[in-house]
């Protein structure tokens, strides 16, 4: 079968015994199923008991051990909104399992608007002293021992076929917050600015606080060395942890990017990930010439972000057409956002396309 996969929140599947088999017959051979997940408000079109959930903050959908998390500052939080299963990951996984689905978990680390709130010398810190707190700071040894014990557990607890890492660095001031009002007027330079982390662990490698001086070309070098260097040491410890799992990096090949698909150098970091999944959202021009350039830069297993909700993939000629040019491009499977948010014209469209 060609590799394709749709992503879901285990609230898409406990509760609906028909969506895994709804699923299935997508025909896809694997889901992306979130164990940690930052907050969101979420539409759900084909459950018989809701129509929105509302995840007012990061949670775990898997137990919280106590004996795993024990005197640790950092420790993920059970969902508070109602959510009645304490194990609404493996109740989804078994169910999609049982429909013959392969499951991978989707894990979100970085990205804790609690616990960056809670313990703020460990969020990120821009140039003028804003704290981020949706953005621990990958760089404090705090913040990875979360990350490592966070994997860990949800490699011990479950036997996915490989685990998804999201927000596997730094989170900029590019991030969408609640009725967001920062996008008037500010240039791409004015962005980056505030997206520099100067926190005290970020200033003590880099032996400044002076963003300004950071993304001079005379000094730029500085800070990607950093981000390279904590991003690989991330890398590292989650590899130490997993089980000897594949791991699937959420990537950007740009060592300035900060985001939820962390910036990376493709080729410098692919001995530590399997298969790298690029965001393919937007311009269909850019995604596919975009992905084209990473193939000619790694051997890495490539694997196409495809975003089922924009205009036009609710038809099933536009969307194979653009399936077609990524396949073309170089991408070695597919990965379409997101089998619960979908309605259910374009899960149509996507189960037509990929027939």
């Amino acid at each position: 079968m060609t590799d394709h996969g749709v992503f879901c929140y285990p609230w898409d599947v406990v509760g609906d015994p028909a969506a895994a088999e709804r699923m299935a017959a997508l025909g896809v051979g694997t889901v992306t199923l979130a164990a940690a997940y930052h907050s969101v408000r979420a539409i759900t079109p084909h459950h018989p008991a809701h129509r929105v959930v509302e995840a007012h903050h990061a949670a775990a959908y898997f137990p919280v051990r106590p004996q795993a998390w024990h005197n640790r500052r950092l420790r993920p939080v059970a969902p508070s909104w109602g959510v009645p299963d304490p194990d609404s990951f493996g109740t989804a996984a078994e169910a999609l399992r049982s429909a013959g689905l392969a499951i991978e978990a989707w894990i979100v680390l970085t990205h804790n608007t609690r616990l960056g709130l809670a313990h703020p010398d460990l969020s990120v810190r821009n140039t003028f002293g804003d704290r981020y707190p949706y953005a621990l700071c990958p760089a404090h040894p705090e913040v990875r021992e979360y990350v490592r014990t966070l994997v860990g557990e949800v490699t011990a607890l479950y036997e996915p076929s490989g685990l998804v890492l999201e927000a596997c660095g730094w989170l900029g001031f590019e991030h969408g917050g609640h009725h967001d009002k920062t996008g008037a007027g500010l240039t791409p330079g004015q962005r980056e600015l505030l997206s520099v982390c100067v926190c005290d662990a970020c200033a003590r490698a880099l032996g400044t606080t002076d963003a300004a001086v950071l993304l001079d070309p005379g000094h730029r070098p500085l800070l990607r060395a950093h981000r390279t260097a904590v991003i690989e040491e991330l890398l590292r410890e989650v590899r130490s942890v997993a089980g000897g799992l594949p791991l699937t990096l959420m990537a950007t090949d740009s060592l300035d990017h900060t985001g939820p698909d962390v910036g990376v150098d493709v080729t410098a970091t692919a001995p530590l990930v399997d298969a790298y999944l690029l965001k393919c959202w937007g311009g269909q021009d850019e995604a596919t010439i975009g992905l084209a350039m990473v193939r000619d830069r790694t051997d890495v297993r490539l694997l196409a972000n495809v975003n089922l909700l924009e205009p036009g993939n609710d038809d099933s000629a536009v969307l194979a057409s653009r399936l077609g040019r990524l396949w073309e491009a170089g991408a070695d499977g597919l990965r379409h956002y997101h089998a619960g948010l979908a309605s259910s014209p374009r899960l149509h469209a996507l189960r037509q396309a990929i027939g």
